[in-house]
């Protein structure tokens, strides 16, 4: 089975967990407990873009509040 991640054409959502860190997520997979969505769906490139504008500081809430 191919990894749905490694799609170029389908179509993705975007996740944010409570430390506020990203991910790109297929559409169609369940979204795991503890993240949320916050951007999609969209394609591929859109989610990464996304993530680029919004993922500023890759430490994770709990780090940069301290």
């Amino acid at each position: 089975m191919a990894n749905l991640l490694d799609r170029p054409n389908g179509n993705f959502v975007v996740l944010m967990n409570e430390e506020e860190q990203y991910s790109m997520w297929p559409e169609e997979i369940e979204v795991p407990g503890g993240w949320m969505i916050v951007y999609g769906t969209e394609s591929r490139s859109s989610c990464q873009q996304y993530i680029e504008a919004n993922w500023t500081d890759l430490r994770p809430k709990s780090l940069r509040t301290k």
